[in-house]
């Protein structure tokens, strides 16, 4: 090999295939938790997607992402957005303040004559959605 008669290119690909490694068990761990996380998998095929990876691991991953990269992209996204509305929910609790709260003080400032009915349906709407 060509990193024997050079000792730092040697501590390269030494460094090389330990980060590779490590990109794989990542990976490996994605698609493991993907297969559980789905939910258009029934109970038979996700245990036939962990044996075919556990028994021919590199082959398996890579047949998986080819077969379901697609989907494991929007399951990803939707826990994001479950997170995030979640987050958001508790903030709003934490504030004190709930959307009915914030109807109550529009239509005050509506019938005050601070915001005109254009001004109050938007912010209205804004707030319902």
């Amino acid at each position: 090999m060509i990193g024997s008669s050079y000792p730092i290119l040697n501590f390269f690909w030494t460094m090389l295939f330990f980060f590779v490694f490590i990109l794989w068990i990542f990976l490996l761990i994605q698609v493991i938790v993907d297969v559980f996380r789905s939910r258009d998998l029934g109970g038979l095929s996700k245990a036939l997607w962990l044996l075919f990876i556990i028994v021919l691991p590199f082959l398996g991953v890579l047949i998986y992402l080819i077969a379901r990269g697609g989907k494991m992209h929007q399951h990803q996204e939707a826990d994001a957005k479950n997170a995030q509305d979640a987050f958001n929910n508790a903030v709003r609790q934490a504030g004190g303040t709930s959307v009915a709260d914030e109807l109550h003080k529009l239509s005050d400032l509506k019938a005050k004559g601070v915001l005109s009915d254009a001004e109050f349906e938007s912010a209205k709407a804004k707030l319902i959605s």
